[in-house]
């Protein structure tokens, strides 16, 4: 007979550890949808970067305060890797999106952001590298292979610059990842951390460069990217995210992300009008796939 394999969890702990993980995935797919709607407005990916930042920012400044920044835990690389780990994910994908569709970020940034964490933690956690996970680099390299080559297989060109910055965003987030489970932090202390230290060094910056166009954006558009990318985004899916990473683990945590291509993709058919190619249907399959496989997902065994 069969059963499932669960990295030597409780099949309780792994459920638990699920259901925060698929929370955590579904916000970020409406993140993605959501911040590509914006652009297509009279917003730029650095208005809702600003909007992100303040928002989430401003609300979790005085849980920081009282928690203070644990440098003892992460030390400085550690913290910097938290700070910039969690706030130039949102910049890089917001720059993609104006070159790329949102199905292509689905598939390159929350697609290939665990690949990204299983190298890291294997490198800086010792979690094991397994031949499974080898199968599922494979799967991965093949769908991003998939994704580039619907650029036209140009280089170049202006999809392959937003792949590069999706690609650019998974590095970071996998960066804040690994941080967080190595000094074992909470999931809403790391999001403290993260919202406070890009409001600190992003927001003045925006202000004072010029880029700034939020006053000539209708209120209705502000107010739904406040809402997703500054309180969902920032605050809630980082939160539920950080319980799914402390309880299964940076690898097996970032396994679900793996889903949101396939989520992100089927939202933006309805919300945006986009319709994946045929070449995007294979890549997210593939990507999910093995991302899944690489991340230590449990998989069926025939045992005695």
């Amino acid at each position: 007979m069969t059963d499932l394999t669960v990295s030597g969890r409780t099949p309780a702990e792994y459920i638990r550890g699920a259901a925060y993980g698929l929370a955590a995935v579904g916000i970020w797919s409406g993140w993605i949808v959501v911040a590509r709607l914006g652009l297509r407005t009279s917003l730029t990916p650095w208005d809702i970067a600003a909007l992100r930042f303040s928002v989430a920012g401003l609300l979790l400044l005085p849980y920081v305060l009282s928690k203070g920044l644990a440098l003892e835990r992460l030390g400085w690389i550690g913290l910097v890797a938290i700070v910039l780990g969690g706030g130039a994910p949102v910049l890089l994908a917001n720059a993609g999106l104006l070159f790329a569709p949102a199905a292509h970020a689905g598939a390159l940034f929350p697609g290939v952001m665990p690949l990204a964490v299983a190298i890291l933690a294997a490198a800086i956690l010792h979690e094991p590298f397994t031949d499974a996970k080898k199968i599922g680099f494979v799967l991965i390299l093949l769908g991003v292979f998939c994704v580039a080559s619907g650029a036209g297989g140009a280089i170049g060109s202006a999809q392959t610059l937003g792949h590069a910055l999706f690609l650019g965003s998974g590095l970071a987030w996998a960066c804040y990842t690994v941080a967080m489970r190595r000094a074992r932090l909470d999931g809403l202390h790391a999001a403290g951390i993260a919202a406070v230290g890009a409001l600190i060094l992003y927001v003045p910056a925006y202000l004072f460069t010029g880029v700034a166009s939020l006053a000539n954006a209708p209120w209705g558009d502000i107010a739904l990217q406040a809402l997703v990318q500054g309180v969902l985004t920032a605050i809630v899916s980082l939160v539920l995210y950080g319980r799914a990473v402390n309880i299964l683990g940076a690898s097996s945590g970032a396994a679900f992300a793996a889903l949101s291509p396939a989520m992100t993709a089927i939202m933006a058919i309805p919300i945006l009008g986009e319709w994946p190619t045929t070449a995007d249907w294979i890549a997210i399959a593939s990507i999910s796939v093995g991302v899944y496989v690489v991340t230590g997902g449990p998989l069926p065994q025939r045992r005695a």
